[in-house]
C-alpha cells in the first residue's frame, strides 16, 4: 500500500493475518507497519552498501506520542544521515543503549507485547497481558529493567504464591475480575518474565536474563478423572436438566466434551464445515495446537448428526444473542455438576476422564495422546487414512465405554465395575 501517511489514512488501516505495510510517498523509505494484534508503527527503511537485504528502524508507535508528522521528520533525519554514511542501526543503538538505562519493567512489557509476541496466538496474548497487568507491574513495575536481579524474581514470586497481589473488583455492569495468586500463578508468571527478559536480551536492553535458573515451584496437576459411577451420575445430571428445561445447546456441547476429548474452546467454537461425518473425525482449523484431525466415537457422531442447525450461523453451538458461538457453558456446567454430586469437577476434567477411560482399556499411550491431539498431524489434508487409523476405533472404543456408563441408571452393581475394553 502508498500513499501520504496522514493521520487519516493511519487510523483507517485495518489489521490483517500478517503485518501490513503503508510507504509514504512523500518521504522514500517512511512507512507505517501495521501489526496483527493492531498495533501501529512507524519505521523507516533503507539500503546500506555491503547489505545483502534492505535495512529497518522502528521510529515509534502512533500516538505514544508519535504523529505522521513528527514520525516522518525522523524518517527525513535518518535519511539524511544514510546521504551522509552514516547507518541509521548505529544511530539508533546507541540512543537504545542510553535509553535502555531508563527503561522501566512497565515500558519493556510495552515493548515486548509490541515486538516480541509476533508467534504467540491471541488467546496466550490475552492472558500474558492478565499476569502482568495484575502480577508484574504492581509489584516491579517502576523497577529500572537493568537493576532487576535473581533475588528480586524469586522475591515476586514468593509474593504472588502469598496473595500480595491477590483482588477483586468489579469490570463493567455485570464483570467481575477475582485473581487469587497462589503457587502456581506465581511459577507462571515468573515464566513469563523470563520470556520477557529473553526478548531484553536479544534487544540488548540488558546482558543476561534474570529469571534464568530461578527454582519455581512444582505445577501441581490438577487432574481429575470421572469414575463409572460418576460418569452415570453425570448422564443422569444431564438427563434431569434437560428435561427441566436447562439450554439445550449447552447440554449438548458438554455431551460433546466428555464423549470426544476435545477441549472447551474446540467445542464451543466448532463449524459445520468441521465435521465430516463421512470420514468420522473432525477437522479443527485453529485449535490450540493449530490445525488437526480429531477422529470420533459412534455416540459422538450420533450426537452431532442429531443437533438442529440455526438458520445461516456456521456454528454447531451458536449463540441465539449474536452471531458468533454459545459462551455460557461454565454457567451451566455449574448447574448441572451440582446436581450429579460432582463439587470441584472442572469441565478439563472431562477430557481428562476421556483419556483416562483409554488408558484403562488398554489402549496404547500414542493412541490416546493422537486423539486428544497432543502430538502434531503431519497432514490434516487426507481423510481417507481416517477410516483405517486405529485411532478412529480407539475413539470408537472410549466413546463408546463413556456413553455406555452415562446410561446405566438401573443396575447399580454395573456402576461400580471398571470400563471393560471393547470388542472389535
Amino acid at each position: 500500500m502508498q500513499g501520504k501517511i496522514s493521520k487519516s489514512k493511519v487510523d483507517a488501516v485495518k489489521a490483517g493475518k500478517r503485518d501490513v505495510f503503508l510507504w509514504d510517498t512523500e518521504t522514500k523509505g517512511f512507512g507505517l507497519k501495521v501489526t496483527p494484534a493492531g498495533n501501529k508503527i512507524y519505521i523507516f527503511q533503507y539500503r546500506w552498501p555491503g547489505k545483502k537485504t534492505v535495512q529497518r528502524v522502528t521510529l515509534g508507535k502512533h500516538g505514544d506520542p508519535w504523529t505522521p508528522a513528527q514520525a516522518r521528520k525522523q524518517a527525513e533525519i535518518l535519511r539524511g544521515d544514510v546521504m551522509r554514511g552514516i547507518n541509521p542501526r548505529d544511530r539508533k543503538k546507541a540512543v537504545a543503549e542510553e535509553e535502555a538505562g531508563a527503561l522501566t519493567i512497565a515500558e519493556l512489557c510495552q515493548l515486548y507485547h509490541e515486538e516480541g509476541c509476533k508467534t504467540k496466538k491471541p488467546s496466550t496474548i490475552a492472558t500474558d497481558k492478565g499476569r502482568i497487568k495484575r502480577h508484574i507491574i504492581p509489584l516491579i513495575g517502576k523497577k529500572k529493567a537493568r537493576d532487576i536481579k535473581a533475588k528480586d524474581v524469586r522475591k515476586l514470586m514468593n509474593d504472588i504464591a502469598a496473595g500480595k497481589t491477590a483482588t477483586d473488583e468489579k469490570t463493567g455492569k455485570r464483570g467481575r475480575v477475582r485473581v487469587t495468586g497462589g503457587k502456581g500463578t506465581a511459577s507462571r508468571t515468573v515464566g513469563l518474565l523470563g520470556g520477557i527478559f529473553t526478548f531484553a536480551v536479544q534487544e540488548d536492553i540488558r546482558p543476561d536474563n534474570p529469571a534464568r535458573g530461578i527454582k519455581r515451584f512444582r505445577d501441581r496437576k490438577n487432574e481429575r478423572y470421572l469414575s463409572p459411577l460418576e460418569l452415570s451420575q453425570l448422564g443422569k445430571a444431564m438427563k434431569e436438566a434437560e428435561e427441566e428445561g436447562e439450554n439445550t445447546t449447552a447440554i449438548a456441547a458438554l455431551r460433546l466434551l466428555v464423549l470426544s476429548g476435545c477441549r472447551k474452546s474446540e467445542v464451543l467454537s466448532l463449524k459445520w464445515q468441521e465435521v465430516s461425518f463421512e470420514h468420522g473425525c473432525l477437522r479443527l482449523g485453529d485449535s490450540k495446537t493449530n490445525e488437526k484431525i480429531v477422529p470420533l466415537g459412534a455416540p459422538a457422531l450420533e450426537l452431532l448428526d442429531g443437533l438442529p442447525r440455526f438458520g445461516q450461523s456456521p456454528f454447531v453451538f451458536p449463540s441465539h444473542r449474536t452471531e458468533g458461538h454459545f459462551v455460557g457453558l461454565p454457567r451451566v456446567w455449574e448447574r448441572v455438576r451440582a446436581r450429579a454430586g460432582l463439587d470441584g469437577v472442572r469441565l478439563h476434567d472431562l477430557r481428562h476422564s476421556f483419556a483416562s477411560v483409554g488408558a484403562g482399556a488398554g489402549l496404547g499411550l500414542p493412541i490416546v495422546g493422537k486423539l486428544l491431539g497432543h502430538r502434531e498431524p503431519k497432514t490434516t489434508a487426507r481423510y481417507a487414512h481416517i477410516a483405517d487409523d486405529p485411532a478412529k476405533a480407539a475413539a470408537d472404543r472410549i466413546a463408546g465405554n463413556i456413553a455406555s456408563a452415562m446410561d446405566s441408571l438401573e443396575d447399580e452393581a454395573e456402576l461400580q465395575f471398571t470400563l471393560k475394553q471393547r470388542k472389535n
